[in-house]
């Protein structure tokens, strides 16, 4: 790593997508310097927020909210927060994804027993998998790229499932559509319906876009936009009042959690990792790591935003990691080294991100299984393959 210059606040690389670095060795993000339209969508978000707060039922539909249950600790703190304490009509839906942990399923399972809420379960098995083919298969890198290029897989796979949502909202005429984000994921979220839209298309084309959907985002699209539910993110409405330790400790009392946050995590985890390393030099987590680290600094802006994930403050030691995780993950891809070795790297790695058991054995274990999982995927791994056209990525605003 010697010789490769990184922010002086919170380590970030200076190649990073989106990341500059000024004469001062802070980064754009240490210096608050944020796009525009990303303080115009946090405002939004804020007056969707209250605007929810102030809502009473509405006698043309059935249901208060419809609430996107995904089976982690902050969408099952918030469905019982809402069905039991604030006493809303809430339809929950869960998209059944075909590569969601075990765990969230079984919290999901759980929670539908104990939460007295209607349930929706969805499903669209092929049409998820063929948009991550596309994705980890034909999306050529665009160094240093731009700002949350690296989470291209994750984002995408969201924004499918919010559109999913987002059309059963629109079809029963619920007034709001509840996202359980945590704070910091304002920074790759949208809340105005067309703009969700709009950037789905831009992304991954009209050809793909319509594989997918057929003409019900158009419908959408060019519908009034007062019939439009609005979207809601209660977390990122009471941001200084997210405090996930005490979340979980409060669920576990309840019997309604049991898991990790790490364990409740999307199984294409590894292959999210690869994608960022392979195309992007950097973890998934790279910018995650870099807001805790932020906010042990005297960096301008004080306080980064919570994040339910816990990584090591330590820069020196994060880039370290970093180089480290790349190397075990790389190793893994090309099948060099043993897989004794490699599953001792990874433990190591974890240990120093501060990961303990169970979730270190848990994540050890999907990495292990990294080229089965490829494979069920139909998903071609390579530590340095060449770029492809196929699909057509462009920045998000």
């Amino acid at each position: 790593m010697t010789g490769v210059a990184h922010c002086r606040a919170c380590s970030l690389r200076h190649d990073h997508p989106g990341v500059t670095l000024g004469h001062d060795g802070l980064c754009n993000l240490c210096r608050l310097e944020v796009p525009s339209t990303m303080v115009e969508n946090y405002q939004l978000s804020q007056d969707n927020y209250r605007a929810f707060l102030a809502s009473t039922p509405r006698a043309d539909s059935a249901h208060d909210c419809l609430f996107m249950y995904s089976g982690g600790k902050d969408s099952t703190y918030m469905l019982d927060r809402f069905v039991n304490v604030e006493h809303r009509r809430v339809l929950s839906y869960t998209f059944d994804i075909p590569f969601q942990s075990e765990h969230a399923l079984e919290n999901i399972a759980k929670i539908r027993e104990a939460i007295a809420a209607e349930y929706f379960i969805d499903a669209a098995d092929d049409k998820i998998r063929s948009l991550m083919r596309h994705v980890f298969n034909a999306v050529a890198a665009r160094k240093p790229g731009s700002y949350l290029d690296e989470k291209t897989p994750c984002m995408l796979c969201r924004d499918f499932f919010v559109l999913r949502a987002i059309v059963l909202a629109f079809k029963k005429q619920i007034p709001f559509l509840i996202f359980c984000a945590d704070p910091q994921q304002i920074i790759t979220i949208q809340s105005d319906i067309r703009k969700i839209i709009q950037g789905f298309y831009a992304r991954v084309g009209r050809d793909v876009t319509h594989e997918l959907f057929g003409d019900e985002l158009e419908d959408i699209l060019f519908a009034d936009a007062a019939t439009y539910p609005k979207i809601v993110f209660p977390y990122i409405g009471m941001r200084h009042a997210y405090h996930p330790e005490r979340m979980i400790q409060e669920l576990k009392a309840k019997g309604l959690y049991t898991s990790s946050p790490l364990e409740t995590h999307c199984t294409l985890f590894p292959l999210l990792n690869y994608y960022s390393f392979k195309n992007y030099d950097c973890s998934f987590y790279r910018l995650n790591m870099a807001s805790q680290v932020r906010g042990g600094h005297d960096a301008p802006g004080g306080q980064a935003a919570t994040f339910g994930i816990k990584f090591n403050s330590d820069d020196s030691a994060t880039i370290e990691t970093e180089a480290r995780y790349k190397r075990v993950i790389m190793d893994i891809v090309e099948n060099r080294a043993n897989r004794d070795e490699q599953q001792r790297e990874l433990a190591a790695v974890f240990a120093s991100m501060g990961f303990d058991d169970p979730s270190s054995s848990y994540l050890i274990a999907k990495y292990m299984a990294l080229h089965e999982l490829a494979t069920d995927m139909q998903i071609e791994l390579s530590a340095s393959a060449p770029p492809r056209r196929m699909l057509k990525l462009v920045p998000q605003e």
